[in-house]
């Protein structure tokens, strides 16, 4: 499958097995791929990964649903649904966590010419979704279901406590993917916009501009 046609077959898919179609270090590769190789502003590489496969994926999502019972309260915290989503994420073959490096951002701050400066932020979070982009569309081409979560900053202290992490480090995703469960449909993506008016394209040959 080409990344063109994996783009087009990309959908947020929640019901997964704890199965995958590829080796573990299959998607180490990937991963370690997206941060050598997508771009980030002037190569500042302030984007973090962890990968939890396993008994680590299973302790991610036990931590998330206890930190949202006790935000939320037990009841609600049934009632609403919560418990359901966080038990669907857990059957999941494993999670990516993205997370910024905040010590580098403020340096690539304190480097940048001051009419940067104020835009620092906002680009390393352009790096942090480029990211999750790639791998989004890389694991579907993999033949596996993905959906991204963001239940940061409320686990992102429990997260660092559990495995270590550095406290400089920002935590802006979770992406679960696991094989579809079985039946799994995926339709048409809905287009809330018609394309003629999400894009305009100005200056083709022989062709009236401003039209696709």
């Amino acid at each position: 499958m080409s990344f063109a046609i994996a783009t087009q077959k990309r959908r947020s898919i929640r019901a997964l097995q704890p199965i995958s179609p590829v080796p573990d270090r299959n998607i180490i590769d990937l991963a370690s791929n997206a941060l050598l190789y997508v771009p980030s502003a002037f190569n500042s590489q302030t984007t973090r990964l962890t990968i939890h496969f396993s008994e680590a994926h299973r302790k991610l999502w036990s931590i998330t649903g206890a930190a949202l019972e006790t935000n939320l309260g037990s009841e609600r915290y049934k009632s609403s649904g919560s418990a359901d989503k966080i038990n669907a994420y857990s059957k999941g073959y494993g999670t990516i966590l993205f997370w910024d490096d905040i010590e580098v951002l403020e340096q690539m701050k304190k480097g940048a010419a001051d009419h940067y400066k104020d835009k620092a932020e906002e680009w390393v979070h352009q790096s942090n979704g480029m990211h999750q982009y790639y791998l989004w569309v890389a694991l579907e081409e993999h033949g596996l279901g993905v959906n991204v979560q963001h239940y940061n900053p409320l686990i992102d202290e429990g997260v660092r406590k559990e495995w270590g992490i550095s406290g400089s480090w920002k935590l802006r995703a979770q992406m679960v993917f696991g094989l579809p469960e079985k039946g799994t449909l995926v339709g048409e993506k809905e287009q809330k916009v018609a394309i003629e008016e999400r894009l305009k394209v100005f200056h083709i040959d022989g062709e009236e501009e401003g039209k696709l």
